[in-house]
């Protein structure tokens, strides 16, 4: 009996640190904290750069709209962009950080760039995740928030979340949570590789299958942007995919294509200030081997003019 009540108390002494000291930075800790977190994964780091008053736009979705930079489109745009990527993740998990960002708004946002790549297309309402994702740290309930805290992977973060607040000039994850991978993809030589460019050509169907609805990540997706103010401009931007990754006219691939294309081009209709940005098409620059590290991860080169077109619907739409 002594040693259970020991480790309730351990336990409990755990939890009640973990809560004071906000391993990631979520702002429930009653506690002034340092502002910011130590470099850590997207997933987590979202919690942070999601609440963060400095940024007053932000970018969802995962790798396939990760060279979208924060810091172009703020150029472009005026508007302090950040990115809320999380790689190999979809809709479901874009929604959450989609509610994350708008619940800290002190004031409405002023842009929202979202990716729908393909896996916005399934039909499964569901819209089930390949990769764990960190529900409870962007849950409105203070019980789900308690609840996460109680693992062994917030248990490895406390420490290094200590020697962040406590440090004098701690190393800091980069606020905006831009993330440049085309670096990562060099050193690995993947862009000289000879292997990789012929696997390029190989034609691939990821249209989805879904050919006849429904698209429930259009309708979940519809009804969170009914609680942003009708002034505030909202792109969809499809990515940009290698020809080979794109189907063939006239086959069931183009039909379900097609399909969920107009899906989202229904929801941009339907609501004022939105537009659809379809980069998932035949054009010159999806059928250059040397913008693509494979079927559906595109260079700098194509991400500058992906940029350059969200940037002018933007600006266009606040006029």
């Amino acid at each position: 009996m002594s040693f259970l009540l020991a480790a309730l108390g351990l336990a409990g002494g755990l939890i009640a640190l973990a809560l004071l000291i906000d391993p990631y930075d979520t702002g429930r800790s009653p506690l002034p904290l340092k502002e910011g977190i130590s470099p850590q994964g997207p997933r987590t780091a979202a919690a942070s750069r999601g609440r963060d008053p400095h940024f007053r736009g932000a970018i969802f979705g995962n790798s396939h709209i990760q060279l979208v930079s924060p810091d172009e489109l703020k150029a472009k745009t005026g508007i302090p962009f950040v990115s809320l990527i999380a790689p190999a993740t979809g809709p479901r998990e874009t929604l959450v950080l989609l509610d994350w960002f708008l619940r800290h708004r002190r004031e409405p946002a002023e842009a929202l760039v979202i990716g729908v790549d393909t896996r916005w297309c399934t039909p499964d309402p569901a819209m089930p995740g390949d990769k764990p994702f960190p529900d409870w740290l962007f849950s409105a309930s203070p019980l789900a928030y308690l609840g996460g805290l109680m693992r062994f992977d917030v248990l490895e973060e406390m420490p290094r979340r200590l020697g962040y607040l406590f440090a004098r000039r701690p190393e800091r994850a980069r606020p905006d949570g831009y993330w440049d991978y085309e670096a990562n993809y060099e050193l690995q030589g993947f862009h000289a590789d000879p292997v990789r460019r012929a696997r390029l050509q190989e034609p691939i169907d990821i249209s989805g299958g879904n050919a006849s609805g429904p698209f429930p990540a259009a309708e979940k997706l519809s009804a969170l942007l009914a609680r942003l103010a009708p002034e505030v401009p909202v792109i969809l931007l499809r990515p940009p995919n290698f020809i080979s990754a794109q189907p063939v006219p006239g086959s069931p691939g183009a039909q379900a294509d097609a399909a969920c294309r107009d899906a989202f081009a229904r929801l941009a209709a339907s609501r004022p200030r939105t537009a659809l940005v379809d980069w998932r098409v035949d054009r010159p620059e999806n059928r250059e081997p040397d913008n693509y590290f494979d079927h559906t991860h595109y260079r700098q080169a194509i991400a500058r003019r992906v940029e350059s077109d969200i940037a002018a619907e933007i600006v266009k739409i606040r006029r």
